[in-house]
Protein backbone atom coordinates (compact mmCIF):
# COMPACT_ATOMS: atom_id res chain seq x y z
CA UNK A 1 0.00 0.00 0.00
CA UNK A 2 1.02 3.41 -0.62
CA UNK A 3 1.73 6.41 1.69
CA UNK A 4 -1.01 8.23 -0.45
CA UNK A 5 -3.11 5.15 -0.16
CA UNK A 6 -2.49 5.03 3.52
CA UNK A 7 -3.44 8.55 4.07
CA UNK A 8 -6.83 8.16 1.71
CA UNK A 9 -8.02 5.27 3.64
CA UNK A 10 -7.41 6.51 7.54
CA UNK A 11 -9.06 9.93 6.47
CA UNK A 12 -12.26 7.53 4.94
CA UNK A 13 -12.38 4.83 8.02
CA UNK A 14 -12.96 8.16 10.45
CA UNK A 15 -15.03 9.99 8.52
CA UNK A 16 -16.98 6.72 7.81
CA UNK A 17 -17.45 5.74 11.13
CA UNK A 18 -20.79 6.83 12.91
CA UNK A 19 -19.34 7.89 15.89
CA UNK A 20 -21.31 10.63 18.30
CA UNK A 21 -21.18 14.49 17.10
CA UNK A 22 -19.13 13.98 13.84
CA UNK A 23 -19.91 14.30 10.64
CA UNK A 24 -20.76 10.80 9.06
CA UNK A 25 -22.69 9.19 5.92
CA UNK A 26 -25.95 9.72 8.48
CA UNK A 27 -25.68 12.84 9.71
CA UNK A 28 -24.37 16.64 8.31
CA UNK A 29 -23.61 19.73 9.61
CA UNK A 30 -25.19 22.95 7.89
CA UNK A 31 -22.28 23.46 5.94
CA UNK A 32 -20.53 20.12 5.86
CA UNK A 33 -21.42 16.73 4.59
CA UNK A 34 -19.63 13.42 4.47
CA UNK A 35 -19.10 14.09 0.99
CA UNK A 36 -16.81 16.76 1.66
CA UNK A 37 -14.56 14.48 3.89
CA UNK A 38 -14.27 12.16 1.07
CA UNK A 39 -13.55 14.40 -1.47
CA UNK A 40 -10.75 16.08 1.21
CA UNK A 41 -9.53 12.23 1.88
CA UNK A 42 -8.27 12.43 -1.66
CA UNK A 43 -7.15 15.88 -1.95
CA UNK A 44 -4.32 15.68 0.66
CA UNK A 45 -3.86 12.04 -0.31
CA UNK A 46 -1.00 13.69 -2.99
CA UNK A 47 0.37 16.38 -1.28
CA UNK A 48 1.23 14.88 1.64
CA UNK A 49 2.75 11.41 0.16
CA UNK A 50 5.01 14.33 -1.86
CA UNK A 51 6.10 15.90 1.83
CA UNK A 52 9.72 14.20 1.16
CA UNK A 53 10.37 16.29 -1.64
CA UNK A 54 8.36 19.64 -0.62
CA UNK A 55 9.14 19.45 2.96
CA UNK A 56 6.47 19.86 5.97
CA UNK A 57 5.54 23.56 6.15
CA UNK A 58 4.85 23.32 2.07
CA UNK A 59 3.45 20.03 2.50
CA UNK A 60 1.18 21.13 5.10
CA UNK A 61 0.09 24.31 3.32
CA UNK A 62 -0.15 22.53 -0.34
CA UNK A 63 -2.82 20.27 1.56
CA UNK A 64 -4.65 22.58 2.87
CA UNK A 65 -5.35 24.87 -0.54
CA UNK A 66 -6.19 21.62 -1.85
CA UNK A 67 -8.96 21.12 0.32
CA UNK A 68 -10.42 24.85 0.10
CA UNK A 69 -10.16 24.52 -3.94
CA UNK A 70 -12.08 20.79 -3.95
CA UNK A 71 -14.50 21.53 -1.30
CA UNK A 72 -14.34 25.10 -0.65
CA UNK A 73 -14.53 24.20 3.19
CA UNK A 74 -12.08 24.20 6.65
CA UNK A 75 -12.83 20.22 6.90
CA UNK A 76 -9.38 18.79 7.32
CA UNK A 77 -7.06 21.12 8.82
CA UNK A 78 -6.08 19.26 12.31
CA UNK A 79 -5.93 15.77 10.70
CA UNK A 80 -3.29 17.18 7.99
CA UNK A 81 -1.27 19.21 10.75
CA UNK A 82 -1.53 15.53 12.44
CA UNK A 83 -0.38 13.66 9.34
CA UNK A 84 2.35 15.61 7.60
CA UNK A 85 4.90 15.03 10.55
CA UNK A 86 4.01 11.40 10.73
CA UNK A 87 4.24 11.26 6.82
CA UNK A 88 7.83 13.23 6.94
CA UNK A 89 8.95 9.98 8.46
CA UNK A 90 11.03 8.01 6.26
CA UNK A 91 9.91 4.54 4.81
CA UNK A 92 12.42 2.63 6.65
CA UNK A 93 11.56 3.84 10.20
CA UNK A 94 9.44 3.20 12.44
CA UNK A 95 7.01 5.78 13.26
CA UNK A 96 7.65 5.96 16.81
CA UNK A 97 11.78 6.02 15.89
CA UNK A 98 11.76 8.75 13.30
CA UNK A 99 9.53 11.09 14.68
CA UNK A 100 10.41 12.86 17.53
CA UNK A 101 13.90 13.73 14.94
CA UNK A 102 11.38 15.29 12.21
CA UNK A 103 9.14 17.39 15.21
CA UNK A 104 12.32 19.12 16.13
CA UNK A 105 13.90 19.62 13.42
CA UNK A 106 10.84 21.59 12.32
CA UNK A 107 11.95 25.56 10.67
CA UNK A 108 11.03 28.84 11.08
CA UNK A 109 10.29 28.46 7.09
CA UNK A 110 7.80 25.57 8.23
CA UNK A 111 5.81 28.00 11.11
CA UNK A 112 5.80 30.28 8.08
CA UNK A 113 3.59 28.12 6.27
CA UNK A 114 1.60 26.65 9.16
CA UNK A 115 0.06 30.33 9.63
CA UNK A 116 -0.70 30.56 6.38
CA UNK A 117 -2.24 27.59 6.48
CA UNK A 118 -4.30 28.65 9.24
CA UNK A 119 -5.47 31.72 8.00
CA UNK A 120 -6.07 30.37 4.79
CA UNK A 121 -8.57 27.33 6.51
CA UNK A 122 -10.04 30.30 8.71
CA UNK A 123 -11.16 27.80 11.41
CA UNK A 124 -13.24 28.82 14.20
CA UNK A 125 -13.12 29.86 17.70
CA UNK A 126 -9.23 29.89 17.97
CA UNK A 127 -9.02 32.79 19.88
CA UNK A 128 -6.02 35.42 20.04
CA UNK A 129 -2.53 34.25 21.53
CA UNK A 130 -0.38 36.36 23.53
CA UNK A 131 2.77 35.11 22.02
CA UNK A 132 3.03 33.70 18.09
CA UNK A 133 -0.43 34.51 17.26
CA UNK A 134 -0.74 32.87 13.96
CA UNK A 135 -2.64 36.56 12.27
CA UNK A 136 1.41 38.01 12.49
CA UNK A 137 4.84 36.15 11.11
CA UNK A 138 6.42 33.71 13.20
CA UNK A 139 9.62 34.23 14.80
CA UNK A 140 10.19 30.43 15.84
CA UNK A 141 10.55 27.28 14.44
CA UNK A 142 6.96 25.18 13.89
CA UNK A 143 8.29 22.93 16.94
CA UNK A 144 8.45 26.06 19.02
CA UNK A 145 5.31 27.48 17.56
CA UNK A 146 3.19 24.11 18.68
CA UNK A 147 4.57 23.88 22.30
CA UNK A 148 2.98 27.86 23.32
CA UNK A 149 -0.53 26.25 22.44
CA UNK A 150 -0.05 23.28 23.23
CA UNK A 151 -1.67 23.50 26.69
CA UNK A 152 -4.84 24.47 24.89
CA UNK A 153 -4.73 22.24 21.80
CA UNK A 154 -4.57 19.12 21.33
CA UNK A 155 -2.88 19.08 18.09
CA UNK A 156 -0.42 21.00 19.31
CA UNK A 157 0.26 19.31 22.42
CA UNK A 158 1.30 16.06 19.94
CA UNK A 159 4.20 17.96 18.61
CA UNK A 160 5.72 18.78 21.51
CA UNK A 161 5.15 14.84 23.56
CA UNK A 162 5.99 12.91 20.13
CA UNK A 163 2.65 11.96 19.37
CA UNK A 164 1.94 10.34 22.85
CA UNK A 165 -1.74 10.10 22.79
CA UNK A 166 -1.87 8.82 18.95
CA UNK A 167 0.60 6.01 19.44
CA UNK A 168 -1.46 5.32 23.34
CA UNK A 169 -5.03 5.23 21.26
CA UNK A 170 -2.96 3.15 18.63
CA UNK A 171 -2.10 0.32 20.87
CA UNK A 172 -5.75 0.69 22.35
CA UNK A 173 -6.88 0.21 18.85
CA UNK A 174 -4.91 -2.92 17.88
CA UNK A 175 -6.47 -4.59 21.07
CA UNK A 176 -10.01 -3.55 20.08
CA UNK A 177 -9.65 -5.36 16.26
CA UNK A 178 -8.19 -8.45 18.62
CA UNK A 179 -12.04 -8.21 20.11
CA UNK A 180 -14.17 -7.00 17.06
CA UNK A 181 -13.67 -8.31 13.14
CA UNK A 182 -16.02 -4.99 12.78
CA UNK A 183 -13.41 -1.99 12.36
CA UNK A 184 -15.92 0.78 12.25
CA UNK A 185 -17.54 -0.59 15.53
CA UNK A 186 -13.85 -0.52 17.11
CA UNK A 187 -13.20 3.35 15.78
CA UNK A 188 -16.60 4.19 17.11
CA UNK A 189 -15.71 2.85 20.46
CA UNK A 190 -12.32 4.38 20.68
CA UNK A 191 -13.54 7.61 19.68
CA UNK A 192 -15.94 7.86 22.77
CA UNK A 193 -12.79 6.33 25.03
CA UNK A 194 -10.74 9.16 23.68
CA UNK A 195 -13.18 11.15 24.86
CA UNK A 196 -13.63 9.62 28.18
CA UNK A 197 -9.63 10.08 28.58
CA UNK A 198 -8.75 13.43 27.05
CA UNK A 199 -11.31 16.31 26.68
CA UNK A 200 -11.72 17.49 23.46
CA UNK A 201 -10.38 20.83 23.18
CA UNK A 202 -12.25 21.72 20.00
CA UNK A 203 -15.12 21.89 22.43
CA UNK A 204 -13.46 23.40 25.43
CA UNK A 205 -12.18 26.73 23.02
CA UNK A 206 -16.21 26.98 21.78
CA UNK A 207 -17.75 26.13 24.55
CA UNK A 208 -15.22 26.37 27.83
CA UNK A 209 -13.45 24.02 29.59
CA UNK A 210 -16.38 22.85 31.80
CA UNK A 211 -18.31 21.65 28.61
CA UNK A 212 -15.31 19.86 27.71
CA UNK A 213 -15.25 17.61 30.78
CA UNK A 214 -18.81 17.01 31.02
CA UNK A 215 -18.65 15.94 27.49
CA UNK A 216 -15.78 13.46 28.54
CA UNK A 217 -17.93 12.24 32.18
CA UNK A 218 -20.87 11.57 29.54
CA UNK A 219 -18.33 9.18 27.28
CA UNK A 220 -16.84 7.48 30.18
CA UNK A 221 -20.33 6.20 31.44
CA UNK A 222 -21.08 4.82 28.10
CA UNK A 223 -17.96 3.47 28.65
CA UNK A 224 -17.93 1.99 31.69
CA UNK A 225 -21.59 0.42 30.25
CA UNK A 226 -19.81 -1.35 26.71
CA UNK A 227 -20.72 -4.86 26.38
CA UNK A 228 -18.33 -7.32 25.67
CA UNK A 229 -18.52 -7.02 21.17
CA UNK A 230 -17.86 -3.23 21.91
CA UNK A 231 -21.17 -1.90 21.61
CA UNK A 232 -23.30 0.48 23.05
CA UNK A 233 -26.99 0.62 24.37
CA UNK A 234 -28.03 2.87 21.21
CA UNK A 235 -30.30 4.90 23.63
CA UNK A 236 -27.63 5.87 25.48
CA UNK A 237 -25.18 6.28 22.45
CA UNK A 238 -28.18 8.06 20.70
CA UNK A 239 -28.64 10.49 24.05
CA UNK A 240 -25.10 11.30 23.87
CA UNK A 241 -24.95 12.08 20.08
CA UNK A 242 -27.82 13.93 20.31
CA UNK A 243 -26.26 16.43 23.14
CA UNK A 244 -23.05 16.64 21.13
CA UNK A 245 -24.98 18.22 17.86
CA UNK A 246 -27.28 20.70 20.59
CA UNK A 247 -26.18 24.47 20.55
CA UNK A 248 -25.65 24.54 16.96
CA UNK A 249 -23.10 21.89 17.01
CA UNK A 250 -20.69 23.87 18.96
CA UNK A 251 -19.70 20.74 21.24
CA UNK A 252 -18.55 19.12 18.28
CA UNK A 253 -15.84 16.89 19.13
CA UNK A 254 -14.14 17.66 16.07
CA UNK A 255 -9.98 17.61 17.80
CA UNK A 256 -10.67 14.22 19.00
CA UNK A 257 -11.98 12.97 15.27
CA UNK A 258 -8.46 14.02 14.10
CA UNK A 259 -7.05 12.42 16.64
CA UNK A 260 -8.86 9.22 15.38
CA UNK A 261 -7.54 9.98 12.40
CA UNK A 262 -4.07 10.13 13.22
CA UNK A 263 -4.37 6.95 15.43
CA UNK A 264 -5.58 5.00 12.14
CA UNK A 265 -3.17 6.37 9.74
CA UNK A 266 -0.37 5.79 12.00
CA UNK A 267 -1.55 2.37 12.79
CA UNK A 268 -1.51 1.58 8.59
CA UNK A 269 1.83 3.66 8.24
CA UNK A 270 3.25 0.74 10.28
CA UNK A 271 1.73 -1.93 9.23
CA UNK A 272 -0.32 -2.77 12.55
CA UNK A 273 -3.88 -3.30 10.88
CA UNK A 274 -5.63 -4.27 7.82
CA UNK A 275 -7.65 -1.72 6.12
CA UNK A 276 -10.66 -2.45 4.36
CA UNK A 277 -10.30 -1.53 0.77
CA UNK A 278 -11.70 2.40 -0.35
CA UNK A 279 -14.96 0.20 -2.19
CA UNK A 280 -15.62 -1.51 0.88
CA UNK A 281 -15.38 1.73 3.18
CA UNK A 282 -17.82 3.80 0.86
CA UNK A 283 -19.98 0.41 0.50
CA UNK A 284 -20.37 0.46 4.27
CA UNK A 285 -20.96 4.13 4.00
CA UNK A 286 -24.25 3.19 1.79
CA UNK A 287 -25.94 1.11 5.30
CA UNK A 288 -28.79 2.26 7.09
Amino acid sequence: MTLAEQIELACLMEATARKPGNVHPSASFDDLSYDDFVRAAHAISKPLSAIHESGLGRAIYNSVKETRDTTGTNVNLGIILLFAPLAAVPDHDRLEDGLPRILKSTTIEDAEHVYASISLAHPGGLGKAVKQDVSERPTVTLYQAMSLAADRDRIAEQYVSDFRLVFTARQKLCELLTRSSDWESAVVWLHVWMMSCWPDTLIARKCGWAIAEEASLKARKLIDHTGVDLTFDPRELDKFDAWLRADGHRRNPGTTADLIAATLFAALRDGLINSPTREQILQSAKKE
